[in-house]
């Protein structure tokens, strides 16, 4: 792998990790039409890498948000082992920030369910006609969620129900092909969310899911024995790409989403899901 091929896939990640439009289905089109030198050998850890680059450019852009989670969520903690748990973890003057931290713990727990078929998830990402038909189904989420009404919920008002059913949404976004941002925020928007909340939720959210999901993989990667520690610092050039390109693209998203512009990825994703679907016939 050369730093041409990390920088494009670090910018490849940076964009479609956030934009509604699947990084992981991107990836693995990259890969299959592209032949990136020794991709497979080093596929896992590379990824895991550049997940963590976006990972920290969530962090960076709603760290203030973060910040008042963490501290609430040692509060509630505190305020559980004190007895008083059932008079600060519910009602109007429980903190925003604090509803926030119960509402992700509760969108975070069907991706338990996907456990179980995690190693099926991965093969699947070597299927481009899989990855294509996916991008088409994310193209008709996207198009049908410009045209929902405008919510008006936010961390004060959206239920534990809201949260679960955007984190069944989650979990369908695991599949390659499927945006996980794209799925989550739409989801959202079902659920009756303000269109800022959802894009805020949606990508809190992805904290613990992407974390987990990478210390997983990284502990395959280690069982495996399959890290170049010669690759590293072009590994690392890809990553700091991805989190710098990723910060934007987040910014982008806020935007688009309040003026309901999602439509116009839902074309994008229409084009590259049917031009990658011929192009697996065409191109051996």
């Amino acid at each position: 792998m050369t730093y041409l091929s990390a920088i494009l896939m670090g910018i490849l990640q940076g964009v479609a990790e956030f934009l509604p439009i699947s990084s992981s289905g991107h990836l693995a089109l990259f890969q299959r039409f592209f032949s990136v030198e020794n991709y497979e050998e080093t596929q896992m850890f590379f990824t895991v890498l550049l997940h963590l680059g976006t990972l920290l450019s969530v962090f960076v852009y709603y760290w203030s948000d973060i910040a008042d989670m963490i501290r609430e969520f040692f509060f509630l903690i505190g305020s559980l082992f004190s007895g008083s748990g059932r008079r600060v973890t519910g009602g109007n003057s429980v903190p925003p920030a604090r509803r926030m931290v119960l509402l992700i713990v509760v969108a975070t727990l069907p991706l338990f369910a996907i456990l179980p078929v995690k190693d099926t998830i991965e093969e699947v990402m070597g299927n481009a006609v899989f990855v294509s038909v996916a991008l088409i189904a994310t193209g008709f989420i996207l198009f049908f969620s410009d045209r929902m009404a405008r919510g008006r919920k936010t961390a004060r008002t959206a239920t534990l129900a809201d949260a679960l059913l955007v984190g069944c949404a989650q979990a369908v976004g695991t599949l390659p092909g499927i945006s996980r941002s794209g799925s989550t925020i739409s989801a959202g928007l079902l659920r009756g969310f303000d269109r800022t909340f959802a894009v805020r939720f949606s990508f809190l959210m992805s904290l613990p899911a992407v974390l987990g999901a990478n210390i997983l993989t990284l502990a395959d990667v280690i069982k495996e024995g399959a890290i170049d520690t010669a690759l590293l610092p072009v590994f690392l050039v890809g990553t700091a790409v991805a989190a710098v390109v990723g910060y934007f693209a987040i910014r982008l998203v806020n935007l688009l989403c309040d003026k309901g512009k999602f439509g116009a990825f839902a074309y994008y994703c229409w084009i590259v899901g049917v031009v990658s679907l011929v192009a697996n016939f065409v191109v051996k």
